[in-house]
């Protein structure tokens, strides 16, 4: 169920962390919030529609995406089910909130709501776009190409390298594959594939997030096995 709730409600990884937290408090059991902390910001509709038109209106990102954060999920929902069943939020109290009233709105005020945030979204995606060939071509300009060959020529090398970018960069989830697409000349599918799914669970602004609700031993865990299972999915692609 955690799973398939991300599919219908889109989510990006930049404010998913407070929303599962809430769930959790709510007494959401931890393997159920969890998978939807990992699928919801990657096979979402909006997500899986801005993958397929990064890579050239192609399906096969879309779906390599969509298949490997199901199998995160479910395993990690599998192991917090089975394996590690204890209280993972950090004992805070709550501070007090106060409930405003919101004024509704016509059809048409609504309408303009849409549409405004959806121009939001498309310059928002445009400047990653740009973002990413300016990362594409420095990298071919200042980093030697020797290196370069190196890295791109050996698959583990080349996961490893672009889970650290797709921490390091913190992208959002529904613009990182406008980078991954820029750069899959350089590193080859596998790669880009580890760039998208860890991204949108690991990068230094959700860990931030996680260290103000979750236990340190909990969070620990969660960033060993979401490495495991993304270096292994990655691995498995290359030898495809």
């Amino acid at each position: 169920m955690g799973i398939v709730a991300g599919f219908f409600f889109p989510s990006c990884e930049c404010g998913i962390v407070p929303i599962v937290n809430r769930f959790l408090e709510k007494k959401v059991p931890t393997y159920t919030g969890i998978p939807f902390l990992i699928a919801a910001p990657m096979i979402n509709p909006v997500v899986l529609f801005a993958t397929f038109i990064a890579f050239g209106n192609s399906f096969k990102f879309a779906f390599l995406r969509l298949g490997g954060a199901m199998v995160m999920a479910l395993i990690v929902g599998l192991l917090l089910a089975y394996r590690l069943d204890e209280p993972i939020l950090l004992n805070r109290a709550r501070v007090a909130e106060h409930e405003h009233p919101i004024a509704k709105q016509s059809r048409l005020q609504n309408l303009w709501s849409a549409l405004s945030h959806a121009v939001d979204e498309f310059f928002d995606t445009g400047r990653y776009l740009v973002f990413g060939s300016l990362v594409a071509s420095s990298i071919q300009v200042f980093v030697p190409t020797k290196l370069l060959t190196t890295v791109t020529h050996t698959p583990l090398l080349g996961i490893i390298v672009m889970m650290v970018f797709a921490f390091l960069l913190s992208l959002c989830s529904e613009a990182d594959a406008f980078i991954g697409a820029s750069l899959i000349s350089l590193f080859g599918p596998a790669p880009i594939l580890a760039f998208l799914l860890y991204g949108p669970v690991i990068d230094m602004k959700n860990l931030l997030m996680m260290s103000a609700y979750f236990k340190p031993k909990f969070i620990v865990r969660y960033v060993v096995a979401i490495s495991v299972l993304v270096l292994s999915i990655s691995l498995g692609v290359s030898l495809l």
